[in-house]
């Protein structure tokens, strides 16, 4: 039930709704997101979104640029055989993103059963999506095979991975910004950036209770009293809140200015965290792996570099970005679960590039054969 003290103090609320947003805009401007995360939305939740499209991307970019390389013999693959590992890459990043996900994030799911599909927790990806790091695992173990079914160094397939692999994460990373996901930190008091954004999605997986009983003067227009609304935020009803909260960022996407009006005055401005990490796992990566490729000709380079630059870069970046909202906030030596979990590629890399760098056998990486079609 609900005292009436705090029934009063959410009409009030409403009343001054009017007068706070003005106050707010004018001392918390930031750029409010309000993009469509649907390319084309066939029916409710089901259509084309920008999220798989970027992995599509990803993958279509990496298959044309090496087959270009291996038209022009700069590889060890033919561009008859470039197709079949892009595909080998393909099951890499998608199973062991997955399974990197659920077992490092989330292992409950491993034993969640349903009746309703998918059936299997494990399956569901809309709970916990995939993760980098287990998408690295898994393109690792794709290259190994494929390596030893075709008679490729593991470590000459590596490198090819991590040249292409840049756009690739730079295309997931704009992605999560346009779902409105892997949210970047609040700014501090006094703290002003031009580029802070404020994400209506952080209501359903941020908010506590008082913050969600401020929406009750929208409640009505979505079929919810305010006083069930009120019942529900204190008594914890998690299906009512994201129902409500869920269309009230469908209605902010698509310009709904009364439901703007009243949300965007209590969302926080953040940094786009998402962003900084395009920039430095697209741009950053993609420029240093390029020059490797150009000066290198010795297998295994690339494939370290990538590993110690990628690791230090997501350690760097994550220190704008929250933990994922349905992980406990625990810290090991000061750094975050992805932080933690980018250490052990740094402690791979270094080892892997001090051992390239001083084997004997300094065999080129790439082929020289040209092969036309």
């Amino acid at each position: 039930m609900v005292d009436e003290r705090s029934w009063q103090r959410h009409v009030g609320w409403a009343q001054r709704c009017e007068c706070g947003y003005l106050v707010a805009m004018l001392t918390l401007a930031a750029w409010l997101h309000d993009i469509d995360p649907f390319l084309l939305r066939i029916s409710g939740n089901f259509g084309i979104r920008w999220y798989g499209l970027a992995y599509i991307a990803g993958f279509v970019f990496a298959y044309l640029v090496l087959r270009s390389l291996a038209r022009r013999g700069r590889i060890d693959l033919t561009t008859a055989q470039v197709g079949d590992f892009i595909m080998a890459i393909v099951i890499g990043v998608i199973v062991g993103g997955r399974l990197g996900s659920v077992l490092l994030y989330n292992p409950t799911l491993l034993w969640e059963l349903t009746s309703d599909p998918p059936w299997w927790g494990v399956l569901a990806i809309n709970k916990g999506g995939m993760a980098s790091h287990g998408g690295i695992v898994g393109v690792i173990l794709a290259c190994w095979w494929y390596g030893r079914r075709h008679g490729i160094a593991f470590l000459k397939l590596a490198d090819l991975v991590a040249l292409t692999a840049p756009l690739g994460l730079a295309a997931g990373r704009l992605a999560n910004f346009v779902n409105g996901e892997l949210l970047g930190r609040p700014l501090r008091e006094g703290e002003h950036i031009p580029w802070a954004v404020k994400f209506p999605h952080e209501m359903a997986v941020y908010w506590d209770a008082d913050q969600l009983a401020d929406l009750a003067p929208l409640c009505e227009r979505f079929g919810i009293s305010q006083p069930d609304w009120f019942a529900a935020v204190y008594g914890g009803s998690v299906g009512l809140i994201e129902q409500l909260t869920g269309r009230l960022v469908e209605e902010i996407q698509r310009g709904d200015q009364a439901v703007i009006a009243v949300v965007e005055p209590l969302l926080s401005a953040r940094h786009p965290s998402q962003l900084y990490q395009m920039l430095a796992e697209g741009l950053v990566l993609g420029l240093v792996g390029l020059i490797i490729f150009a000066l290198s000709r010795r297998a295994g380079i690339l494939s370290a570099s990538f590993l110690i630059l990628y690791g230090t870069l997501r350690i760097v970046t994550e220190v704008w970005r929250l933990p994922d909202a349905h992980l406990e906030v625990q810290r090991v030596l000061g750094l975050s679960r992805g932080q933690l979990f980018s250490l052990p590629m740094i402690l791979a890399g270094l080892p892997l590039l001090v051992w390239v760098l001083r084997r004997r056998d300094r065999s080129e990486p790439h082929s020289v054969n040209s092969e036309s079609e």
